[in-house]
């Protein structure tokens, strides 16, 4: 009997070796299979493709059904892409098995959808026993035209990394939102909490426009969605699609005063704790200020935080003239708060 994993997404050398098994890729309209680092499947309808997602919420309970429209739009988004149609189950608790209830999950996603111009287009619902907290696993699809299909693969060496916004945005609406009682136990203020709580839409956790700028304001070679283990589990992410190195300057990473309180108060590191709302953007170098311009323009703040080395590098991260390994984080460290 193999060893049991955490509560988390499947360390990536198992996924490898199961979607290397199991994944079929015999369908040549496939133009994104499966695979590490990959954000959505890509399938080929002539002069526009299908771009499809899915994707749980699984530590959030308030304003699920917000989550769950837009971390499925914003990995539509990531792959050039505009999200369309949105699907979901929804999973309640026996406990929790109640019309009002309903209707609020339902409400929130109409009202997410209603955000982005998504039309829901169906999904399913039931109260089901040996679960304590509602789960709702979205699906979203989205359109692009042919040759217009960004992916998490196409980093070149000398590109620079940008990232939006900044680290740990939905992580803190979560904690704020989960754990209030703990943050005040640890000295954390009402006033502080109720403005990260706020983060779910200011500065938000969709990348949606963050996408549609940045594609059309320069040179961008991938995107990529950092989301559950985090901005440097997404890192990760993106170089081994590529099959390139990476250097991240310590001194750029972005986060605001609330997100390094709460992370510091509840003992996660906001590294590798989920990351919606900041949208990782592979560039030519070139690109780098018209990119950052239309961004700000646009009102979403952006840095440049690394960039990309031949593989032999390796993913590093320098503080100052020390240079290590980026950090791994085998599960997300907000499962720290759920366990």
């Amino acid at each position: 009997m193999t060893a049991r994993f955490p509560a988390g997404k499947l360390p990536h050398n198992v996924l490898g070796r199961l979607l290397d098994r199991y994944a079929s890729t015999s369908d040549p309209r496939l133009i994104v299979p499966p695979g590490i680092g990959e954000d959505a499947t890509v399938i080929d309808f002539g002069d526009r493709c299908l771009v499809a997602k899915t994707d749980p919420i699984t530590f959030a309970t308030d304003e699920i059904g917000w989550y769950a429209v837009h971390v499925n739009a914003n990995d539509i988004a990531a792959m050039g892409a505009t999200p369309r149609f949105f699907l979901a189950t929804v999973i309640v608790p026996e406990k929790l098995g109640n019309e009002d209830f309903f209707e609020k999950i339902f409400r929130q996603i109409h009202e997410a959808c209603t955000s982005l111009g998504v039309t829901v287009a169906g999904g399913h619902s039931e109260v089901t026993f040996g679960i304590d907290r509602p789960l709702v696993v979205g699906q979203m699809l989205g359109e692009c035209d042919r040759g217009r299909v960004v992916r998490s693969s196409g980093l070149q060496v000398g590109d620079a990394i940008l990232l939006t916004k900044g680290l740990a945005i939905e992580a803190t609406s979560i904690i704020a939102r989960e754990k209030a009682g703990q943050l005040r136990s640890s000295g954390v203020s009402d006033e502080i909490i109720a403005r990260s709580a706020s983060y779910l839409t200011d500065p938000g956790i969709s990348v949606v426009t963050d996408a549609r700028v940045a594609l059309a304001s320069g040179d961008v070679h991938a995107l990529h969605d950092p989301t559950e283990g985090g901005v440097a589990t997404g890192l990760l992410e993106i170089t081994q699609a590529s099959g390139v190195g990476l250097e991240i300057y310590n001194d750029r990473l972005p986060i605001s005063n609330d997100s390094a309180n709460l992370c510091e108060a509840v003992g996660v590191d906001p590294l590798g704790v989920i990351s919606s709302g900041a949208l990782l953007i592979g560039c030519n170098a070139e690109s780098v200020p018209d990119i950052s311009n239309g961004l700000t323009e646009a009102g979403i703040a952006v840095a440049h935080i690394g960039d990309v080395r031949d593989l032999d590098f390796g993913v590093k991260l320098r503080r100052g003239n020390v240079v290590q390994n980026l950090p791994r984080f085998a599960v997300d460290e907000i499962g720290k708060l759920f366990t």
